[in-house]
């Protein structure tokens, strides 16, 4: 056993203590599972968007994966483990936006995105729903989603899975695709998309044609579940294993030193 800066006692696969009890929620589960996109990645930026990942983040690096660099959500990156909305403890470098290129492209960066759409190679929508001339919806715009996702691991979290969000084809595409980066092999040869994680369940695209497939359910989901809110046919193993609870270390951490407030149980549906 070891500890952690924040005196949290840890194994040494990072998956701390006793298996949390079934008063767990949902929020909580889906922090751990957004966590271990980041497990193994050694030192790089973690970039996570949304309130769940900036949860997930830093409960990665207060565990299994302490090389990570976090920022302040601006220009510092920054030690310690906070909670959401405060200064963080001891700033430890400069981080002006230029920089972030530098690790973008370099590919020392690993960025979890919040799609409005996907589908089933990975191809993000942060953009317009309906007629891009004429949206019926107009979002963020393109952003940064096609530099990341040619340059350096990307993962997504979606906090309300149905058929509007899981789609059979995105109406923009943002953020690129398993298919769209084999057509174009000089933006496929950094693609990498490491998971998608939703409210019912967790995906990769570890199939032969890189298509999604279902890698655990949360506890209280059945595959059913899943695929009757999928609007694509998934990738479906014989055996679909439950996504793992938190310990009771991570719980900790996670109540009483990254969320105190509760933030995470307003995102996240069901």
């Amino acid at each position: 056993m070891t500890e952690t800066q924040n005196g949290v006692a840890e194994t040494a696969n990072g998956v701390a203590g006793t298996q949390a009890d079934s008063e767990v929620t949902r929020a909580e589960i889906c922090a751990v599972a957004c966590a271990e996109a980041w497990r193994g990645d050694g030192e790089i930026l973690a970039s996570p968007i949304g309130v769940v990942p900036l949860i997930a983040a830093r409960l990665a690096r207060a565990t299994f994966a302490p090389d990570l660099l976090l920022s302040d959500g601006e220009a510092m990156l920054a030690r310690g483990t906070w909670a959401i909305g405060e200064a963080p403890p001891e700033v430890e470098g400069w981080m002006p936006f230029r920089a972030v290129f530098d690790l973008l492209y370099t590919g020392h960066r690993h960025v979890m995105m919040m799609p409005s759409q996907i589908d089933r190679y990975g191809n993000a929508n942060i953009s317009a729903i309906g007629d891009f001339a004429r949206p019926t919806r107009q979002l963020l715009g393109v952003r940064g989603a096609p530099g990341n996702t040619v340059s350096h691991p990307t993962s997504y979290w979606v906090p309300r899975h149905g058929k509007r969000s899981f789609v059979a084809t995105v109406d923009m595409v943002s953020g690129v695709g398993y298919d769209r980066a084999a057509a174009h092999p000089a933006a496929g040869k950094f693609h990498e998309l490491r998971r998608v994680v939703s409210n019912l369940g967790v995906f990769d695209f570890g199939t032969e044609d890189h298509r999604m497939r279902l890698v655990s359910v949360h506890p209280g989901v059945t595959v059913a579940d899943v695929l009757d809110a999928t609007a694509f046919d998934l990738v479906v193993p014989a055996e679909v294993p439950e996504t793992r609870k938190p310990t009771e270390n991570e719980l900790k951490l996670i109540r009483e030193v990254i969320d105190p407030k509760g933030a995470r149980s307003r995102e996240v549906a069901g």
